[in-house]
């Protein structure tokens, strides 16, 4: 929790009065906690719901409580949960519309990373994207969670898959998952670089979840080319000329898994990502798990670029 948002260091651990819960909500007794991207911004300049404030959107773990107006899930029963705020900690009340029970035999902490990942990788290649079989797809920070889940999604599509990261040991991770061509943004242009790989066209879409990219992104783009933008990693924001779309016909969309995630479209969606990771057609990269306790030392290595998948925090 903190008082205040800024450097990591303003996170602390301290008892707090345990969460309230009304008829729609359960009670959780979390077990894992994936610290999303939007964690991190929130922590460093995002608005507090409450003093202190307790920063998360996801988790996973077991259900305690379950409100009077709740009839599809059980105290006992294993469920994955997001929300706006509250995960970083023991217990984490959330409405029941918001979960999603955990199925057999799949490990609690892979749970935990999948459905904003996933489900915002979804929404990026096929909802917003329109990604069809045959066409390419670029996918910046391709070792974040978003991003491998992207890479892996867009190449069950039958997609051609180009991805952006820092290093060539970490493209060399990604090419199991279905990665095509790597790209080391800190060696080559990466735009200049997905036009030579696409023999001079430009690719078909783009998944942006770094924002300061965009104008790199549009550029790589091929006529009728398409952008999801899905994040601002908050590092050297940059300007952007909407004007350069126009001789392209080119789109940029915004994506925010969030204004999507009560509808029955998610729902069915994120259940069968689950579904699939237990079965092992899809993957979760965990880099690093941290005790709760030192969520601060957790939250400054997923900022520090070296993570490949998520970060994971376990009360």
């Amino acid at each position: 929790m903190y008082d205040e948002t800024g450097p990591p260091e303003v996170l602390r651990y301290e008892e707090v009065p345990d969460p309230s819960h009304g008829p729609g909500d359960v009670l959780i007794q979390v077990e894992a906690i994936s610290i999303e991207g939007g964690d991190t911004l929130n922590r460093a300049g995002g608005d507090l719901a409450a003093h202190p404030h307790i920063v998360g959107y996801q988790c996973a773990g077991t259900i305690l409580e379950v409100g009077a107006d709740v009839l599809d899930r059980q105290v006992g029963q294993r469920v994955v949960a997001t929300s706006l705020f509250g995960s970083h900690a023991e217990l984490f009340a959330v409405p029941g519309s918001l979960t999603w029970v955990v199925p057999d035999g799949l490990d609690i902490v892979q749970a935990a990373c999948a459905p904003i990942a996933f489900g915002t990788a979804d929404d990026c290649l096929f909802e917003f994207g329109q990604l069809q079989a045959g066409e390419s797809v670029l996918v910046q920070a391709g070792a974040g969670g978003v991003g491998l889940a992207a890479i892996q999604l867009a190449k069950r599509a039958g997609a051609t898959v180009l991805a952006t990261a820092s290093s060539d040991a970490k493209l060399e991770r990604l090419r199991p998952l279905g990665l095509d061509y790597g790209i080391n943004y800190r060696a080559v242009d990466f735009a200049d670089a997905a036009r030579e790989l696409t023999n001079g066209e430009g690719v078909n879409l783009v998944v942006d979840s770094v924002g300061s990219t965009l104008t790199g992104s549009v550029r790589a783009l091929a006529y009728r080319g398409r952008c999801t933008l899905v994040g601002q990693a908050g590092r050297d924001p940059q300007p952007f000329d909407a004007a350069m779309l126009m001789m392209g016909n080119q789109t940029v969309t915004g994506v925010f898994f969030g204004a999507e995630v009560f509808t029955e479209r998610v729902h069915n969606m994120v259940d069968r990502h689950l579904a699939d990771v237990q079965a092992g057609h899809l993957q979760v990269l965990v880099d690093r798990t941290f005790p709760l306790a030192e969520a601060a030392a957790a939250h400054a290595y997923a900022e520090s670029r070296q993570a490949i998948g998520r970060v994971v925090l376990i009360p």
